[in-house]
């Protein structure tokens, strides 16, 4: 028996000796670096700091922060979504978690005769591009997915949103990675994005390819032509794919070379003013037979104003079907820390700016207005319909619905749910089949949600909302009528020819 203990003792002795002995190099090396102070200083167990640190980012949402507060979206609104994509109830008990003291908070101004569930009047499809287009799109949703690339995302997360798409009735933007055949798979409504590379309509010099459009107009799925002048996260810089994301798949469905990183122009090369905007639209527009817009995040503001001017002097026909606003606040794969902090202005005020520029032209009824920019929970698409868009779109909150845990490890090839990997061993978590179901509760509970919300301020639907119905927090403590801080146009500068 002593021999045994004897025995025991002698191993966890080698053991411990032979660990003292590995960290003899970690010592010398932190010792001599000179990159880092606290290593130099505190050899070995300097090293901590950087383990602890990157830790800490995973455990504070699960032991340190409040619901409501983590950036860019916060444990409330990542269960809500959770929930809404079961199928489980969205209801909670006791009283509301959100702070609504804070300025810019909306607050819903709830009629003494809400409309009964009986008289309530599901929202109808909306027609884009009618008069203009040769084959108009009649767009049956009012909440849709947002541009996510085939790149950008993996090829089970694009597949499962196709199904999903296609259960709910919505449409799915491909984002600028071009048309993938997973977008296609599902079978529902695509918008074609254009990014400033032009992936998969470009040519051997990376100009439009008139052929390559035809190609994918072809396809009777896709719906829509947009062309991406911007992107929330990023205005003024392009697409970042790194090389590790670059398969030979990929390449070619975007026409570029694989294992190199694929980096975006940060404008169009061929698109300097809004008149060669308008020229691009309607050449687009005339090769594909669908309608076309374009997205863009509002900073400079005049040139709106000389957009729909210009409109008015060639001709109401030769404005964009569609224009999609994405808010400073939206999301992205990769960007620089300066742009996605700092550069563009939300969408709480680059919506009604937008609307109400329109409006003053006289376009209204020509110009459907897309709204995009964090809008994962019915207050926010709610808000987005009373300032006057016509649809919202969503990317993260449908990578919610994938299963996203805000793991923030997009650009790294390393996403532990398979939605932004191309890690075979990581997409193998990600069922298609079952996370199709989940996208389609996602839309069916945020267009209910939405219609609760409606029906509480006294209007049979979603889109009957206006300013009025909502309120919004000043820096005084009180809040105003929406439509008091962005009175509605009621008269136009310029009249639609």
């Amino acid at each position: 028996m002593m021999a045994l203990i004897d025995l025991g003792a002698s191993i966890l002795i080698l053991v411990f000796a032979l660990f003292v002995l590995s960290l003899i190099p970690l010592f010398l090396i932190d010792r001599f670096q000179t990159a880092d102070a606290v290593r130099r200083n505190y050899p070995v167990i300097g090293r901590m700091r950087h383990i602890l640190s990157e830790l800490g980012e995973f455990f504070r949402q699960y032991f340190f922060a409040m619901d409501r507060e983590e950036m860019p979206f916060n444990r409330a609104q990542r269960e809500w979504v959770d929930e809404a994509s079961s199928g489980a109830s969205t209801n909670v008990a006791f009283g509301s978690t959100r702070n609504l003291d804070p300025v810019g908070t909306p607050i819903f101004v709830n009629c003494p005769w809400p409309v009964l569930d009986r008289d309530a009047a599901p929202s109808r499809p909306m027609v884009i591009g009618a008069g203009t287009a040769r084959i108009p799109y009649e767009a049956p949703s009012f909440f849709n997915i947002s541009g996510m690339s085939y790149g950008a995302l993996s090829r089970p997360a694009i597949t499962a949103l196709s199904h999903g798409a296609a259960r709910a009735g919505c449409w799915l933007n491909t984002g600028e990675g071009a048309l993938s055949p997973f977008h296609l798979e599902g079978g529902c409504d695509i918008v074609f994005q254009i990014g400033t590379a032009k992936y998969g309509v470009r040519d051997e010099e990376g100009n439009l390819s008139e052929n390559k459009l035809r190609e994918v107009a072809a396809h009777e799925q896709v719906r829509l032509f947009e062309i991406k002048l911007s992107q929330g996260a990023k205005p003024g810089k392009g697409g970042i794919l790194p090389a590790e994301k670059v398969s030979a798949e990929i390449a070619a469905i975007r026409g570029i070379r694989a294992g190199e990183a694929s980096i975006s122009p940060n404008r169009h090369t061929d698109i300097g003013s809004n008149a060669d905007l308008l020229d691009m639209i309607a050449r687009i527009r005339e090769v594909t037979g669908k309608p076309v817009g374009f997205k863009t995040v509002i900073g400079a503001y005049g040139w709106l104003d000389e957009l729909f001017a210009e409109i008015n002097r060639r001709g109401a026909e030769s404005a964009p079907d569609f224009i999609t606003v994405d808010g400073g606040d939206g999301g992205t794969g990769a960007a620089p820390m300066a742009l996605i902090d700092n550069v563009g202005l939300t969408l709480r005020e680059a919506l009604p700016m937008l609307v109400d520029a329109r409006d003053r032209a006289g376009l209204k009824e020509r110009i459907r207005i897309v709204a995009s920019g964090k809008l994962v929970t019915p207050s926010e698409v709610a808000w987005a319909l009373c300032a006057g868009a016509d649809f919202t779109i969503s990317a993260r909150g449908f990578m919610f619905a994938l299963g996203c845990i805000q793991a923030m490890r997009c650009d790294k090839n390393t996403c532990p749910t398979g939605i932004t990997t191309h890690n075979r061993h990581l997409q193998r978590g990600l069922d298609p089949a079952s996370k199709a179901v989940r996208v389609a509760n996602f839309v069916a509970q945020m267009k209910k949600e939405v219609g609760i919300i409606a029906h509480s301020v006294g209007v049979p639907g979603p889109r009957r909302m206006n300013r009025h119905h909502v309120r919004i927090v000043c820096a005084d403590g009180r809040s105003r009528p929406f439509d008091e801080l962005y009175p509605p146009v009621k008269e136009p500068k310029f009249a639609a020819a």
